[in-house]
């Protein structure tokens, strides 16, 4: 695995970390707040599918190793432009699998960016104003203290100034590539509603997973892994 750092369209230093195969494919993975790519969750996760094809695992703006400062959608887009324009260099089949925000900033960019081949958005929101986060049921402040890391809470660094956000319900309808919603059904944040109205909208090929007993993003990872693996697999590399 090699750190790479990739400067954005509006002068932003993204942290990357690449974990190359000799193949055709990458898959980057899209943390969602709070999470980074060297949190254990996603470390895990980037060795697991780099047994399968390269993996670019980044840190939007504003976490762990990157410049700048999260804006909860409003800027982040670049951030993965920037590494879609990078893989593109090298790959000629590139996929997204985005977590919670990052699964909007995924739906997003795909929107506008016909070069994502297939996306996997889990827990993803339809609209940010709409987010539940009933941060005193155990589904969340359990997996939440599981997943305690201070290296990374402490990396983290929201804006103050919060520009307009684009909802992925309004350009769901926009998106072209195969498309993989997952949920988890204990989601204390990101409801699975969300996701089930987003499957509805979209007119890409698609479909819905609904991990039973989940929570929320990475949780479905860490709590059904071998579903997990087997569902994002055959959606990335069957088809």
């Amino acid at each position: 695995m090699k750190e790479i750092k990739i400067k954005t369209q509006d002068g932003v230093k993204i942290a990357v970390n690449h974990y190359k195969k000799n193949c055709d494919s990458v898959v980057i993975l899209a943390p969602g707040w709070f999470m980074t790519k060297d949190s254990k969750s996603f470390k895990e996760m980037s060795e697991v599918f780099s047994n399968y094809c390269s993996v670019l695992a980044m840190d939007f703006r504003g976490h762990g190793k990157s410049g700048g400062f999260y804006t909860f959608t409003s800027k982040e887009e670049n951030d993965l432009n920037s590494v879609i324009d990078y893989a593109k260099k090298e790959y000629s089949k590139i996929y997204v699998m985005g977590f919670s925000l990052g699964a909007a900033i995924a739906l997003i960019t795909a929107s506008e960016n016909e070069s994502i081949n297939k996306i996997i958005a889990v827990s993803a929101p339809s609209c940010f104003e709409k987010i539940e986060n009933k941060m005193w049921k155990k589904e969340a402040w359990i997996p939440t203290m599981q997943k305690c890391e201070l290296n990374r809470w402490f990396s983290i660094r929201p804006s103050i100034k919060i520009g307009e956000k684009v909802k992925p319900i309004d350009i769901v309808e926009k998106i072209k590539c195969p498309t993989l919603f997952l949920a988890g059904e204990k989601d204390p944040t990101v409801c699975s509603w969300h996701s089930e109205l987003l499957f509805k909208k979209a007119v890409c090929e698609k479909k819905y997973e609904l991990f039973e007993k989940c929570c929320h993003a990475e949780d479905l990872f860490i709590q059904d892994r071998e579903k997990f693996i087997k569902i994002c697999c055959e959606w990335l590399f069957e088809k």
